[in-house]
């Protein structure tokens, strides 16, 4: 089992502690900056940042649904952790300064993948579709904080 790794990361247009905030609003702002491919949407715990449980489906492909339980955490300034209880998908949205009212935001999946020839297709494969799904979050979230 080899281990998945897929990244993705934008300019924003607003500081760094609003884009933050922003994205660990599980309660208001996280539901709706969330493309098509995410359903069920449910905050179970919390809903700001540490301490969150989060509940949603992945649907990555036609065929692939993952069904997550996000357990969120922030070990450290400008970074946020969910880390799924259902497989190991842990997901790290980091937030940096960018210059002058601009923010860097990077978010990292890892995962371990399939054996065999399925886990080949995998390593090649599922890092370039979650890096546009998570490409689309990144400009709806975007769009949400830069208004």
């Amino acid at each position: 089992m080899a281990q998945v790794e897929a990244t993705t990361e934008r300019i924003i247009a607003a500081d760094a502690e609003t884009v933050f905030d922003a994205l660990a609003d599980y309660k208001e702002v996280r539901g709706k900056v969330l493309p098509g491919h995410f359903s069920e949407y449910e905050v179970r715990e919390g809903g700001d940042g540490e301490g969150s449980l989060v509940h949603w489906k992945l649907q990555a492909t036609s065929k692939r649904v993952r069904d997550c339980l996000l357990e969120v955490t922030e070990p450290s300034e400008g970074r946020l952790v969910e880390k799924d209880r259902n497989s190991s998908m842990v997901t790290t949205w980091t937030v940096t300064p960018a210059g002058e009212g601009r923010s860097r935001v990077v978010v990292l999946t890892v995962w371990n993948g399939a054996g065999g020839i399925g886990g080949f297709f995998e390593k090649t494969f599922a890092p370039k579709g979650l890096g546009r799904i998570y490409d689309e979050l990144l400009r709806n979230l975007a769009a949400e904080v830069e208004k």
